[in-house]
């Protein structure tokens, strides 16, 4: 299993904070968001502690129902996949 970079591991703090700041807005207590969006409450703590461990899942949801849902779309450039896809397509499968 791979570890999360320093980079990472920042996004999914600002993520946490940025979840945890909307839920305050609507002045709504932990337990109560996390019913909205179907998760446990230790779930949803872990989502606003940055906890990467968390399914992608939630995190949509929770955008769904706290926020604006493309706005995760934001966070994954268009390239990196394209420069995946390229990548995948160069490698040429062996012969058996």
């Amino acid at each position: 299993m791979l570890s999360t970079t320093d980079k990472e591991r920042a996004i999914l703090t600002d993520l946490g904070q940025r979840l945890r700041k909307r839920r305050l807005q609507r002045n709504e207590k932990q337990l109560s968001t996390a019913a909205r969006i179907g998760v446990s409450a230790p779930t949803y703590r872990k989502m606003e502690q940055g906890d990467p461990s968390t399914a992608m899942g939630y995190w949509v949801r929770a955008m769904r129902l706290l926020g604006d849902p493309n706005a995760l779309l934001d966070t994954l450039p268009l390239s990196l996949f394209e420069q995946n896809t390229a990548r995948q397509r160069a490698v040429t499968p062996r012969k058996r």
